[in-house]
């Protein structure tokens, strides 16, 4: 049967609270860490900086096409709902199978525990490791530490937050995103015109650099501006989405773009590129260090912890619209696709995210996961964008209110790229990457159980759905704001 609107989600997003998600999603542990890792394979600061304005390219291409996508699918689940209208279930589930076991629960459990060692520079004993209690269940044994039990904390917090609605959640999301904001820009100036750098680090290469290696390096890249695509899992709950989704898309992908360009020029003018591969730990940390002293590098310690906060509660909020209407197609637990009665959240989807997350921070599997699924992100929004290409033949005369800036060279391009990344990751690093596919391939017998108890009418139900949210949309598009 078709959502009623006691079941169904509401549409109180605004475009800035949609970029305000893209922001948060986008800038979190990636850039404190992978820049150097990008160096290391990239070590000519010319080519260097090359990969990050390719990602942001690619990055923004994709956006643009995503946004044909969701205004032409306002539902929520992003890439799921995209999959699933051009490739079948199978597809759809695998992305959605892949977010839920590693690419939001994993980055979660990440970041928290990354937020719970920022705290430990200001709180004593945050930061611990040592054990305090040792669950053992085998082969995952779940340690208690001060550190995961922080790294909990943060996350129950947000879990709670995103529980009680959108209204909480976006305040909480846009004070966090307009701070985190706020922070890296005056920081970017004052380093880049009081602060101890050299302009000459950007002539100074520290290697030759391969057309293999500079493509390898687009993997970290990638996945550092994984999360471009944020507003897309929420468009359910944006008003008037043929117009607030593509700005948000936009907006909040060229706002990471040129914040990612110059926090990158910024290391550059601190170390040249050769150091910047030797950095260990956050990078942002020691450029503070090495710009204006310690000082500034326990101030940088609470931007990072706010951009953690921040990252930690865009996830929270993006990744369970993904399972919800996951459960919602019948292809996922029933109850994840219930709407609480009185916040209008898919709260039982938030507190499975969390719960998974939060196992994932006792068993220390999390950068595993993440590690073994970063090209996963790249795969699956890859995919998501060829759908824009199959739903175009398919469905030549289904209104659009948006369509693809650059179509059909960006998309195209985009996918291209999306594919090499993939191909070149797997065959530079075979190990993880093999066993990143296992773990997405190990999603489809769980689907043959979900598919075998799904009644034959549920893809007649899936289309009034979908004729109910058009209509919706349609509606709250000509409401007064």
């Amino acid at each position: 049967m078709a959502s009623s609107p006691e079941s169904s989600l509401q549409r109180r997003l605004g475009p800035y609270d949609a970029a305000a998600i893209i922001v948060s999603n986008v800038i979190g542990g990636g850039i404190l860490f992978f820049p150097t890792q990008v160096a290391a394979n990239v070590p000519n600061p010319w080519l260097f900086l090359s990969t990050w304005l390719a990602g942001g390219a690619l990055a923004f291409a994709g956006a643009m096409a995503y946004a044909e996508l969701a205004t032409l699918r306002p539902r929520a689940g992003g890439e799921y709902v995209y999959l699933d209208a051009a490739f079948g279930r199978l597809a759809a589930f695998l992305t959605g199978w892949t977010s839920f076991v590693a690419g939001f629960s994993g980055a979660i459990a990440t970041s928290a525990a990354v937020l719970a060692f920022y705290l430990g520079r200001f709180v004593a004993g945050a930061a611990s490791d040592a054990p305090l209690l040792v669950v053992p269940i085998p082969w995952v044994p779940l340690t208690v530490s001060r550190q995961t039990l922080v790294a909990l904390g943060v996350i129950g917090l947000m879990c709670s937050i995103h529980v009680r609605g959108v209204g909480p959640g976006r305040i909480v999301g846009n004070l966090l995103a307009a701070l985190k904001v706020t922070a890296l820009v005056v920081f970017i100036a004052v380093g880049l015109t009081v602060g101890s750098g050299s302009a000459a680090n950007l002539q100074a290469a520290a290697g030759p650099v391969s057309p293999a290696s500079w493509l390898l390096a687009l993997v970290p890249v990638m996945f550092t501006y994984a999360g471009w695509n944020a507003a897309s899992y929420v468009a359910e709950e944006i008003r008037d989405p043929g117009r607030n989704l593509p700005l948000a898309l936009a907006l909040g992908t060229t706002a990471v773009v040129v914040i990612y360009l110059l926090l990158n020029v910024l290391y550059l003018y601190v170390f040249p590129v050769g150091s910047l591969a030797a950095v260990k730990g956050s990078i942002l940390d020691v450029i503070a260090d090495r710009l204006l002293g310690s000082r500034a590098g326990n101030v940088m310690g609470v931007v990072s912890i706010v951009s953690l906060a921040a990252s930690i509660s865009a996830m929270t909020i993006a990744g369970p619209r993904v399972y919800y209407a996951m459960a919602r197609d019948g292809v996922f637990l029933p109850a994840a696709a219930r709407v609480h009665p009185r916040y209008r959240t898919p709260a039982i989807s938030i507190v499975a995210q969390s719960i998974w997350s939060g196992l994932l921070v006792l068993s220390g599997g999390a950068s595993a996961l993440g590690r073994y699924t970063g090209f996963a992100v790249v795969l699956f929004s890859g995919v998501a964008v060829m759908a824009l290409f199959v739903l175009r033949s398919r469905e030549p005369a289904a209104p659009r209110p948006f369509k693809a800036l650059g179509y059909p060279v960006a998309p195209a391009v985009f996918v291209l790229a999306s594919l090499l990344i993939v191909v070149n990751a797997i065959y530079r690093d075979p190990r993880p990457s093999g066993a990143g596919v296992l773990i997405i391939l190990a999603g489809v017998p769980l689907y043959a159980l979900f598919a075998r108890r799904l009644p034959a009418s549920r893809s007649h139900a899936r289309t009034q759905t979908d004729d109910v949210l058009t209509a919706k949309a349609a509606k709250t598009a000509k409401e007064p704001r």
